[in-house]
């Protein structure tokens, strides 16, 4: 009989299993589980509080309160109504979103395919930094230097392309300031590292030999890119853009020292000096409030922390389907 003719018996495969947990492992993991149901806990104790405070105010006012245009103390009953707040938080996060996300992709690429590995832990550091800096800072850094530039930026704009609506204005006399072009800009200074965070972890697992066998076979950076990186990795940015977007939503320092408040709505004409956001007004009424105010001021930020709350969870829906070997 041949050596080839003779069946070899299969190889016999164990199903591994992890041993006994040891009592740093218990402890280890109890503490790690107690932190995360704690985060859910906080967050459902922060809902239940705010809208047990903010009840008195939302059965007031009812429906009007979101889409209203008037805020007066001085009326009997008071009249709570915060429609162009709204407004203005998601047209100033919108226009943050659209200054930085550019911004910020073309950063992580920069870090990530470009630089040395030396500079670009570098980069990294810094962008990481930029995150840490406290949002009164920023404030007063885009009343006292960046405010008077976006205001020349505004005046071209208006100049060149006043006949689109969105870059017209009732007057000039204000110089362009106090707008939410300018308030936009403060927001997405703000938001890029976010971005910049995710795009650079989602650049960073994609497989080299792919890109560098587009660029050998003559693409440049530029097609490369529009072909090979970003449809790959585009489900995972969007994420990171809404991320930066439920950032921006909340914003409060930065935007009171910048914008204007007004409850008027501003329909898109981002260089008009009128509009506001939800999270600056707060802050600029809650010292003089009333306990009726008071009141309508907590309703305002539970419709602020829904509105987040809902922005990041579409957010991390789309990171987690984007990048599946995080589940393995």
């Amino acid at each position: 009989m041949s050596e080839s003719s003779v069946t070899k018996p299969a190889p016999v495969r164990r199903k591994l299993s992890a041993g006994p947990l040891s009592t740093g492992d218990k402890l280890f993991f109890g503490t790690a589980s107690i932190a995360a149901n704690f985060a859910f806990v906080l967050v459902a104790t922060i809902l239940i509080f705010l809208l047990i405070q903010a009840l008195p105010a939302l059965s007031s006012q009812g429906l009007p309160f979101i889409f209203g245009t008037e805020w007066n103390n001085a009326k009997d009953p008071i009249v709570m109504q915060i429609g162009p707040m709204i407004w203005g938080s998601l047209l100033i996060g919108a226009l943050g979103v659209v200054f930085a996300t550019p911004l910020a992709v073309s950063l992580a690429y920069l870090i990530v395919f470009m630089l040395p590995d030396r500079s670009s832990k570098a980069a990294a550091s810094l962008v990481d930094l930029l995150a840490a800096l406290p949002s009164v800072i920023l404030g007063l850094w885009g009343l006292l230097v960046f405010t008077p530039v976006a205001a020349q930026w505004s005046s071209i704009l208006n100049s060149n392309l006043g006949w689109i609506p969105l870059f017209q204005v009732s007057t000039v006399d204000n110089g362009f300031l106090g707008s939410p072009f300018i308030a936009g800009w403060i927001v997405a200074i703000m938001i890029v590292p976010i971005i910049t965070s995710i795009t650079r972890e989602v650049f960073s697992q994609l497989d080299r030999d792919l890109i560098n066998g587009a660029l050998a076979l003559g693409g440049s950076r530029l097609s490369t890119f529009r072909r090979v990186i970003f449809p790959t990795s585009s489900g995972a940015v969007v994420g990171g853009v809404l991320l930066g977007l439920g950032r921006a939503l909340g914003e409060t320092v930065a935007i009171f020292y910048v914008l204007q408040l007004s409850f008027d709505f501003n329909w898109g004409q981002i260089l008009e000096p009128k509009g506001g956001a939800v999270a600056s007004m707060i802050l600029s009424k809650f010292g003089e409030a009333s306990q009726a105010e008071v009141s309508g001021l907590i309703a305002a930020g539970l419709v602020l922390f829904i509105l987040t709350l809902c922005i990041n969870f579409v957010a991390s829906v789309i990171v987690n389907r984007a990048q599946p070997w995080r589940k393995d």
